[in-house]
């Protein structure tokens, strides 16, 4: 259990308990290690902290380059622990196709926001996980929640078709875009906007401040051509400026509004259940391709089906179906 050196799981469980930010970076970094010991342990840390999670606002928040994520949840934190919130932030970082290694660190660009006693910032790397989220994620949010954290805050690495696997953990998913119209409004995904619960443009000040208006209302009648996933939820679309503070209050009480909303309509909890199956689903689907690799009937053939696909004479149908008939013992 070397990725949680310093004391036993039971010291750990007690100081991520009395909110101690230095334990809950530990507990993360074991959450994340690969080791097949620290996942033993792992698991039995969160099975044990499992009675006390639950009780944050989880809040994804994802958007193009140049929207000003990193900017916006800074501001945005700030002002939530201004209001009493504590607030963790879970940054995923892009990850080198060559290297292997995460790309950014947005601890760096949130600097005063990770001074701030009632906040903890966790950059994470993406991994080869697709969806903008890293693998062990949702199991982060749970050890932010047993050390105390009311918010919690996923960014994700960036805006497209895949960026959808955050909306399967967390509560509210929260568009940010820069000003735009024609072509740069056209150029965002439908898939993406469907899933919004909060849409905001940001950098609604100075020579963008007319610009960023006009796409409130683009964004406005686009959303309105989409049937919206809650009934009871009309998707508000807001300017801000994360430069300004213009609007960031505002966008709390929009939060406020929502947890009150499906909380009496019930779908609050069912937003939850549906979590919990997805993340059944996706650790299955995680675990069989670990366990596949490791397989050695599949291992005597995987290099060399590769390379005939790879070389155009097999089929990456066919050769998917040879690997697993060897998996499950056919071949």
């Amino acid at each position: 259990m070397r990725a949680a050196n310093r004391g036993t799981i039971a010291d750990l469980i007690a100081d991520l308990r009395s909110g101690d930010r230095r334990a809950l970076a530990r507990a993360v970094t074991l959450i994340e290690s690969s080791r097949h010991d620290d996942r033993d342990a792992a698991e039995k840390l969160v099975e044990a902290l499992l009675p006390e999670t639950g009780g944050a606002i989880r809040i994804g928040i994802s958007g193009p380059p140049g929207a000003g994520k990193s900017t916006f949840i800074e501001r945005f934190g700030l002002e939530g622990v201004s209001l009493g919130r504590r607030i963790a932030v879970l940054a995923i970082d892009p990850v080198s196709k060559r290297g292997g290694g995460a790309i950014l660190g947005d601890k760096t660009r949130m600097a005063e926001l990770a001074r701030a006693p009632h906040a903890f910032i966790r950059p994470s790397s993406g991994g080869q996980s697709d969806g903008g989220v890293a693998r062990r994620t949702r199991e982060t949010i749970l050890l932010c929640e047993a050390a105390g954290f009311d918010t919690v805050l996923v960014e994700t690495i960036g805006v497209g078709q895949a960026e959808t696997a955050v909306a399967e953990i967390v509560d509210m998913f929260l568009l940010l875009l820069p000003p735009a119209g024609g072509d740069e409004l056209q150029g965002i995904k439908r898939g993406i906007v469907e899933l919004a619960d909060l849409v905001l443009v940001n950098k609604a000040d100075g020579e963008l401040a007319a610009a960023a208006h006009r796409s409130v209302a683009d964004y406005s009648s686009a959303l309105g051509l989409i049937r919206s996933a809650l009934p009871e939820w009309q998707v508000p679309v807001r300017a801000v400026s994360a430069f300004e503070g213009s609007g960031i209050r505002e966008v709390w009480d929009d939060i406020e509004r929502f947890y009150e909303v499906l909380r009496r309509t019930g779908a609050w909890s069912r937003r939850r259940a549906e979590q919990a199956r997805a993340a059944l689903w996706g650790e299955i689907g995680s675990t069989l391709v670990d366990n596949f690799r490791t397989v050695p009937a599949v291992a005597r053939h995987l290099t060399a089906i590769e390379r005939e696909v790879m070389a155009g004479r097999r089929t990456p149908g066919a050769g998917a179906r040879t690997l697993l008939a060897a998996f499950l013992g056919k071949a």
